[in-house]
């Protein structure tokens, strides 16, 4: 005979259901609710707990839930959008390179202090790791940018995307 190992549910040892459990991280986190009007809605149906205890949840299951939906991501597609900015992240402003499909699935991210070729190639040697080769790479007007691209994937299309905004100047009559 032989004994089966199976692995504990990761909501053993909590008192309220898993399923109401799940609904308030949900609510949580697709449906932008805070932790207090999540635990008002699971009032409104006859369960009982303070907002920290759905905070708590939310902390403990987020990562339950992002490793669920993991499979349902499609690979990324040929056509990419990639591109910079600049934020400012505990404090040090650094540069966000993010690349994103067709679809907008995010490929892959970076964060890098210099806004240089040695960066920008770095960002997409990592995320031509993260799935197929793109057919057309659409960049932004960064001076790394164009050459990269050119450089790592010979065979896809580059064009440039002007994501400038212009203004148009107000008059004062007189």
């Amino acid at each position: 005979m032989t004994t089966r190992r199976t692995t504990p549910s990761v909501f053993a040892g909590f008192r309220i259901p898993p399923d109401v459990i799940s609904i308030a991280v949900r609510w949580y986190l697709r449906c932008g609710l805070s932790c207090r009007d999540a635990g008002e809605l699971l009032a409104e149906r006859g369960v009982t707990v303070d907002h920290v205890t759905v905070y708590r949840w939310v902390q403990r299951f987020t990562p339950e839930f992002i490793e669920a939906a993991r499979p349902c991501r499609h690979a990324p597609c040929d056509r990419w959008l990639a591109d910079e900015t600049y934020v400012e992240v505990a404090g040090t402003w650094t540069y966000l390179y993010r690349a994103a499909d067709q679809h907008g699935q995010v490929i892959d991210v970076l964060l890098s202090i210099r806004r240089d070729l040695a960066a920008a190639r770095r960002f997409f040697v990592r995320a031509l790791r993260a799935g197929a080769i793109p057919a057309k790479v659409s960049t932004d007007r960064a001076p790394a940018c164009p050459r990269v691209p050119g450089e790592l994937i010979p065979s896809a299309l580059h064009t440039v995307s002007s994501t400038r905004t212009t203004r148009s100047r107000q008059t004062t009559g007189g």
